[in-house]
């Protein structure tokens, strides 16, 4: 049996991110946001959605630029707090001892302690009611080298990523497959089988 509800959003789990941004002439802020997802490959693009109140949202939407920083299980604590906390009276960046990163493509820093740093420049913005949908181009990504390993293959999921699911924080857990892999599961299996139907050689 299932409960059958009102139409609401029970899509989980989903990234937690810390977006970073800058109006010009003051100081950085921080917005955690979940609703944020790739929705192109080329042009590399991303989008967020945020509330018109939020303190960020004006800087995001004048500034046309922003920064999403990966969480990690480190930064965690920083992430919540952020996502609680206003900028209009809060220096987020200077209370989480987080450190600003210097862009490549655009004014607002990244966050230093996050592995991924992803610098986009608004697209769009599409207003859909309660929350506003920012449409942006990737224009540079910059990643530690802490996880590139010994054949320069960037190890992200070794990171401690953290994943935001009905109001709670999860780190990733046990790898379940990777890309591809019931493909070539079912292409093994095929090979296995014919291999046994094969009359032996006398």
């Amino acid at each position: 049996m299932k409960q059958v509800w009102k139409p609401g959003n029970m899509l989980y789990p989903l990234p937690a991110v810390m977006v970073s941004c800058k109006r010009k002439d003051e100081k950085p802020n921080i917005i955690t946001v979940a609703w944020a997802g790739t929705i192109c490959t080329s042009p590399a693009m991303l989008s967020i959605s945020v509330r018109p109140e939020r303190y960020s949202y004006d800087i995001i939407k004048e500034s046309g630029e922003f920064v999403v920083n990966l969480v990690t299980k480190d930064l965690v604590y920083a992430a919540d707090y952020c996502g609680v906390r206003s900028g209009r009276d809060t220096d987020k960046f200077k209370e989480m001892h987080l450190n600003e990163q210097k862009s490549v493509k655009v004014a607002a820093p990244g966050i230093a302690e996050s592995p991924v740093n992803i610098e986009c420049k608004v697209c769009e913005i599409k207003e859909l009611g309660s929350h506003h949908l920012f449409i942006a181009e990737v224009v540079s990504v910059s990643v530690d080298d802490d996880y590139m390993n010994e054949k320069g293959k960037f190890e992200l999921n070794r990171s401690g990523l953290i994943t935001y699911s009905h109001g709670e924080y999860f780190e990733l857990g046990k790898k379940a497959g990777s890309f591809g892999y019931s493909v070539r599961k079912k292409a093994a299996g095929k090979k296995n089988r014919s291999a046994k139907k094969r009359p032996r050689n006398k």
